[in-house]
């Protein structure tokens, strides 16, 4: 007896076409949240499946590979949905490798991690980068770099703070510490004390703007309504540094940062000093990442950076960015394509978007 596998129905719901487009951009985002069936094939998929896209009155949705397979579909043999996906357990491999990196007292070399993980050299640091955005050596650097700023506010002693994030010779962090911290040891630990911070406030398209910079780079980029609520959120991230007025020099950068909000896909051409913790550095590369004119999920940037389950934690790290478009936070939205919070307000992100899709 053959079984005839009934067509889906004619009319679909909002989230039937939320999956369909999830179907036909390929998105691995949602890749275990659903599964589609094509009844002119008999078989069922994940949504980044390579098939050949099958019509849309042949497809229907379900929640899981045995709600698909009771409705008498079987498993596509290319992407094996009722399997873990190669992408996945490449992730995963690049996620472990990540927690050796992390709690090893000395930065394992690129051969040790590869073996670890059962990865030849070369395609381990090929796939670590895909998937993170950085090289494994860079993303020690940055966990060592998290480990000192750490250590540093809870310990007496500089040089112990040093050692115990695992810089083997004091003279050389000395001569690249401005790099790490953007200011001396002593200086971060006391709240940026004599460390000097320039800024500018100004008017843009999107209301006020305020541009803060360290001899490193641009270290803040906020935007508001009010001046002066700019300047205590910059006093209160700088609680002890010296912030001096921009002068008629640095006019100059001011009006290149106006010009990046002005057109946004046009580039900053400045150097940036950006600080924050290993995992928002991983996720704001992943934003810098993201072409002007077209946007994200939280889901495609968790899943790009090798932690698909840290959504959360995506959205917490958009949040702390300090850099307004610099580090396109706005590009990000929800699964539904729907426009999700901003440190700076809807309206401000809307604006942004609809400007650069207009490029």
């Amino acid at each position: 007896m053959v079984r005839v596998l009934a067509k889906p129905a004619a009319t679909h719901s909002a989230a039937d076409d939320i999956f369909w487009n999830a179907v036909k951009a390929r998105n691995r985002a949602f890749d275990g949240k659903i599964y589609y069936s094509v009844a002119s094939t008999g078989v069922y998929c994940r949504p980044s499946c390579p098939a050949r896209l099958a019509r849309r009155e042949n497809v229907a949705f379900h929640k899981t590979c045995r709600e698909a397979e009771a409705a008498g579909f079987r498993a596509c043999k290319r992407c094996k949905p009722n399997e873990t996906s190669p992408y996945d357990r490449i992730a995963a491999k690049v996620a472990e490798a990540c927690r050796m990196i992390e709690a090893a007292e000395e930065p394992p070399n690129l051969g040790q991690l590869a073996a670890a993980v059962e990865l030849s050299t070369y395609h381990f640091h090929r796939v670590f980068k895909a998937i993170t955005g950085i090289t494994p050596k860079a993303y020690a650097v940055a966990c060592r770099q998290q480990r000192l700023r750490t250590t540093l506010s809870k310990t007496n002693s500089v040089t112990e703070a040093i050692h115990e994030a695992g810089f083997n010779s004091s003279s050389r962090f000395y001569a690249n510490s401005n790099d790490v911290l953007g200011m001396t040891p002593t200086d971060f630990r006391s709240g940026g004390t004599n460390a000097e911070m320039r800024f500018a406030v100004g008017e843009c398209s999107l209301g006020t703007i305020l541009v803060a910079s360290s001899d490193k780079g641009i270290a803040a980029i906020l935007l508001g309504d009010d001046p002066e609520t700019l300047i205590h959120n910059l006093q209160d991230r700088f609680s002890k540094a010296t912030l001096i007025g921009g002068d008629r020099a640095y006019e100059d950068v001011m009006a290149k940062v106006i010009g990046l909000v002005e057109a946004p896909g046009t580039g900053l051409g400045l150097p940036l000093d950006v600080r924050g913790t290993a995992f928002q550095h991983r996720v704001w590369q992943a934003l810098r990442e993201i072409p002007a004119g077209t946007t994200a999920t939280y889901s495609e940037i968790a899943d790009r950076i090798g932690m698909p389950k840290a959504v959360r934690a995506v959205a917490a790290a958009c949040a702390a960015n300090k850099l307004a478009v610099a580090i396109p936070c706005h590009r990000v939205v929800r699964n539904d394509g729907s426009l999700s919070g901003y440190r700076w307000g809807g309206e401000r992100k809307r604006w942004l978007i609809e400007k650069e899709a207009k490029r």
